[in-house]
């Protein structure tokens, strides 16, 4: 999956709100409860590269892209508007 399949991904979940979703009980806590996942997943691949495989590393970093992706459908954030700044 690409980061842009995941910014459609995760809008839309927002748009959808499926039930038993972890991400649509986030959408329904709003950006505080959002920024708090992205930041506990950025913790957990900081520690999976000092202290785990590349696998794990992999992973975490592949949560913290998809909570980056629904943190930009919670504030309607496009791909454009974060592109632009890179």
């Amino acid at each position: 999956m690409t980061f842009e399949e995941m910014v459609e991904l995760a809008r839309k979940r927002k748009l959808e709100m499926p039930e038993g979703k972890s991400t649509t009980e986030l959408f329904k806590k709003g950006t505080h409860a959002i920024g708090k996942k992205l930041v506990e997943e950025a913790a957990e691949s900081w520690m999976a590269a000092r202290y785990e495989t590349s696998s794990d590393l992999a992973l975490e970093l592949s949560q913290v892209l998809y909570y980056a992706a629904v943190m930009m459908a919670e504030k309607d954030l496009s791909l454009d508007e974060v592109y632009e700044r890179l």
